[in-house]
């Protein structure tokens, strides 16, 4: 996960320490700077930002009126303060920040707030993205980004699902379609009287299989129905398995 950082500091030079500090960090990248809540408000609306670093006393709206400002906005990155002044903490995770630094930022400090802003992170997609998980399980489709659109795959066309690198490609007929799915989330949302891990990097649509070729290794090859009958591999280890889905 690579946050993409914004960094609000009335004064210059605590903002290069705290860009120099988060060199370190290769899950962080700083995409922005702002010197007071005005700049930072235009940016936040403007650029989708992770995670804010930002400063308490500055000329103008305050940090922690700033937070308040952005807090219903859809756009809302997480806020981490970071101030020279120990009074402020309570207010500041009254308006749900992730974490307190004091200045000097202690760099084991540092690590600890971004930790756990990407744990928050995460939680916050799961619960998101579940509802509509489930919704699509239900229907038996399965959403992919595909040229600008939304592609609503049905479950029964999609003949396999092969794993390569960081991406999915799903092979329907006579089309391919790429997706950032990996395998062990597909195995949990397609529908599992239809799809077989017959392999690590496969998943096959049991109802499209057209041929079983034994090899000498005891493994397996399947001849799917796609239009240029494709055939996919099935490990040694799911070859017997197989063979009972088949009734062979």
């Amino acid at each position: 996960m690579k946050l993409k950082a914004l960094i609000v500091d009335d004064e210059y030079p605590a903002r290069m320490e705290l860009r120099y500090l988060l060199e370190e960090f290769s899950n962080v990248e700083v995409i922005g700077e702002a010197a007071n809540a005005a700049e930072a408000l235009q940016l936040i609306n403007a650029l989708d930002y992770s995670i804010i670093f930002l400063d308490i006393n500055m000329p103008g709206a305050s940090g922690l009126e700033l937070s308040k400002q952005i807090k219903d906005n859809p756009k809302k990155p997480e806020v981490i303060f970071v101030t020279a002044h120990e009074e402020y903490a309570l207010e500041a995770f009254g308006v749900d920040a992730v974490d307190y630094l004091l200045k000097p930022i202690n760099p084991v400090r540092l690590k600890e707030a971004l930790a756990k802003t990407e744990n928050r992170i995460a939680k916050n997609k799961a619960a998101f993205t579940q509802p509509k998980m489930e919704a699509a399980a239900h229907l038996d489709i399965i959403p992919i980004e595909s040229q600008g659109k939304t592609v609503l795959l049905k479950h029964a066309d999609i003949i396999y699902v092969n794993a390569q690198n960081d991406y999915c490609t799903f092979k329907t007929f006579d089309k391919h379609y790429l997706s950032r799915f990996t395998l062990k989330e597909l195995e949990t949302r397609l529908n599992k009287t239809l799809f077989f891990r017959c392999h690590r990097s496969y998943l096959v649509n049991i109802k499209r299989v057209r041929e079983v070729t034994p090899l000498y290794n005891g493994t397996l090859l399947l001849t799917v129905d796609d239009k240029e009958k494709s055939e996919v591999p099935v490990s040694r280890s799911q070859a017997k398995q197989i063979r009972q889905i088949l009734g062979m």
